[in-house]
């Protein structure tokens, strides 16, 4: 993972001052590009401890097509909770929940997280529900799934997060998460293996990449795995790439450990609609401790 750390050093280093929508502050790069060989090994960050489980749910979520924080709330999955939090602070219904009850009532009130729990058209909504011309669902995973399996060499093996309709409702604020920084991710294939290059359009360089390498090179496997080839390279290209100015430490004492050996992915051989949290097992993972990253909503 000396990939992600190069990132680092190279923002920390070169990035330029910018202001940003948390009012934290960020230091900037605008356009940068990683290239991980999942043949070498699973890239989970080993310099300090990445929650592998919060990332495998999340993803299972997302393939779901569901955009409702209950199921990662009854999982113990915490990375979604912020938003609709911050949501419902805003709203005439809260009553001086803490984050902590806020979630507890999630968990505990189906009505309440109906209400509360929804982050609106986020990434289970466009990869499997995006709204075609007719009103019915298009799942952009399975088109995909498909046209790998039959037309392997064609240029169109894309699945898009970015709906420039539902795009708006998140920007006037009317949902509670911001518009959808995984942008568009394509495929190619060529001598039985298969690759994958995301778009990121804004990337949390401390909290947010290291779960999106993980998440989407696991997504890579499970395709190959689907279409009968071999993963081979995961490619992330960022848009703006940036460190929030509450996290140049921590990254700083990352800088300073040295990469240990990366771990093996195994997933059980089941179609991609029928793979469960069980179905996972991450073998030979070694890390040093985590390092704590406060979150910018």
């Amino acid at each position: 993972m000396k990939q992600y750390l190069e990132l680092v050093k190279h923002v920390l280093e070169n990035g330029e001052k910018k202001e940003d929508r948390t009012g934290t502050g960020t230091l900037s790069v605008f356009g940068y590009q990683n290239r991980y060989d999942l043949r070498e090994g699973f890239p989970l960050a080993t310099t300090k401890k990445v929650y592998f489980r919060g990332i495998l749910h999340e993803l299972l979520w997302f393939l779901k097509g569901d955009t409702n924080i209950k199921y990662l709330v009854d999982r113990n999955v915490r990375i979604w909770n912020e938003w609709p939090y911050e949501t419902y602070k805003a709203s005439e219904a809260y009553q001086s929940e803490t984050l902590e009850e806020f979630v507890e009532k999630i968990k505990t009130d189906d009505g309440f997280a109906k209400m509360w729990g929804e982050l609106g058209p986020v990434y289970g909504k466009q990869w499997i529900r995006w709204e075609g011309p007719s009103g019915a669902p298009i799942n952009q995973i399975q088109n995909v799934l498909d046209q790998i399996k039959a037309k392997p060499d064609s240029r169109r093996h894309i699945v898009s997060g970015w709906n420039v309709a539902d795009i708006q409702e998140l920007i006037k604020g009317k949902t509670s998460a911001p518009p959808l920084c995984h942008t568009l991710f394509q495929f190619y294939v060529n001598n039985g293996m298969i690759d994958m290059q995301l778009y990121q359009r804004s990337a949390d360089i401390a909290l947010g990449v290291p779960f999106n390498i993980a998440s989407y090179s696991m997504l890579l496997m499970m395709i190959a795995q689907e279409c009968d080839l071999t993963p081979r390279y995961f490619i992330h290209t960022f848009g703006d790439a940036h460190i929030y100015s509450n996290h140049f430490e921590g990254l700083k004492e990352q800088l300073t450990r040295t990469p240990k050996k990366l771990p093996r992915l195994k997933i059980a051989k089941k179609s991609i609609w029928d793979l469960e949290f069980e179905d996972f097992e991450l073998v030979g993972y070694e890390s040093d401790e985590p390092i704590r990253f406060p979150i910018a909503v």
